[in-house]
């Protein structure tokens, strides 16, 4: 036994030595094969994206060569097709509907959509929400890839996101950035603002594509960029995921977003009206100007009194004011608790439907 033992030990040790030499000798891995990529959440997203070319067709009356004033009224307007704006949609829905900011095909006579597999299609206004800078088309098209649109807002400062659109009309474009900030306001780009802030490159021609996470999931829809020189500075605005779901089910629904309604026009308190007011905080929304019949007039809201809360909610500013109005359905009641001449108020109010935007509905083939 001792002798067979004494056969093994070297003949172990011996592959002990050659299982290290070979250890050590192996190559380094590749850092090809290491590298951190998102192209297979872009191969799963990308072909969602749609570039939007929007024409117009303005009326021009060539002048009367006699200077006949009747002849040149009666003279058939010449209509020629300019190229209006290009920008980005989303694919949100394999049954045709598409995402994309109001803007881009505001004024359009004719929307065309281009797919990233080549194919081409006009479009169709759903419907349009200018408060949100957002609008719905749709398109007669099978086999149509669509992102889901997440209406839950878990994307948090710091979160890695991708931009997918088509900047300058180069086609489509992918950029990476994080989240800068969310629930940004006081931007002064539409009348509801909650925004997505990043510093992924968007740029003209963007507005409307995809922001998406690491995952794949659409968190937001690009709307604009704030910039003094009029290029990329590293600021861009991207809204919500859950606005752009309750913007959309409403345009399906209703063919406009449902929202509620006081008649009231509240501001921000400035430093020398808070302390006129005797108020030691800028908290709080200033109404500027209440409609005649409307809920608030109703509910003896009146000019000059200071919002300081919603249901015992304590308001910061005007913005939050407007934002919890609207978003209370129509026929609900607010517990508003007020400042006038000194004196703190409780007043209850019912909710309307706000009245249509001037663009709203407004249907072009």
């Amino acid at each position: 036994m001792k002798n067979l033992k004494a056969w093994l030990t070297p003949i172990f040790a011996g592959l002990l030595a050659g299982l290290a030499v070979l250890l050590w000798l192996k190559p380094a891995p590749d850092p090809v094969l290491t590298k951190h990529s998102y192209a297979e959440v872009i191969s799963r997203t990308a072909p969602a994206v749609v570039n939007i070319y929007t024409t117009q067709l303005p009326e021009i009356t060539a002048p009367s060569r006699n200077g006949d004033y009747l002849e040149q009224m009666l003279q058939e307007p010449s209509r020629e097709r300019i190229l209006g704006s290009l920008g980005s949609g989303v694919i949100v829905s394999t049954a045709g509907y598409i995402l994309t900011s109001y803007h881009v095909i505001s004024e359009a006579e004719e929307i065309l959509v281009a797919l990233p597999d080549g194919r081409e299609t006009q479009a169709t206004i759903v419907g349009t929400d200018p408060d949100t800078d957002l609008a719905l088309l749709h398109i007669e098209l099978s086999d149509l890839h669509a992102l889901n649109l997440k209406h839950n807002d878990n994307i948090q400062v710091g979160d890695v996101v991708l931009a997918i659109g088509n900047p300058m009309g180069l086609g489509q474009t992918v950029s990476m950035g994080i989240a800068s900030a969310t629930g940004r306001s006081h931007v002064g780009i539409t009348t509801f603002e909650n925004f997505i802030q990043t510093d992924a490159a968007i740029n003209r021609g963007n507005s409307g594509g995809a922001l998406i996470d690491t995952y794949g999931n659409l968190i937001g829809i690009n709307t604009a960029i704030l910039s003094h020189s009029g290029g990329w500075e590293g600021i861009g605005f991207s809204t919500p995921a859950s606005t752009a779901y309750q913007v959309m089910t409403d345009l399906i629904e209703y063919g406009r977003v449902i929202r509620g309604w006081l008649g009231v026009t509240v501001e921000n308190l400035t430093p020398i009206t808070a302390s006129s007011l005797g108020l030691t905080e800028l908290t709080g929304g200033l109404v500027r100007h209440v409609e005649l019949g409307s809920p608030a007039h109703q509910g003896d809201l009146r000019p000059g009194d200071v919002l300081l809360g919603i249901n015992d909610k304590k308001i910061n500013d005007g913005f939050e004011a407007m934002n919890i109005i609207t978003s209370t359905n129509p026929g609900s009641h607010l517990t508003l608790q007020v400042l006038r001449q000194g004196h703190i108020h409780t007043l209850r109010v019912t909710i309307g439907l706000r009245p249509p935007a001037k663009d709203e509905q407004k249907q072009r083939p």
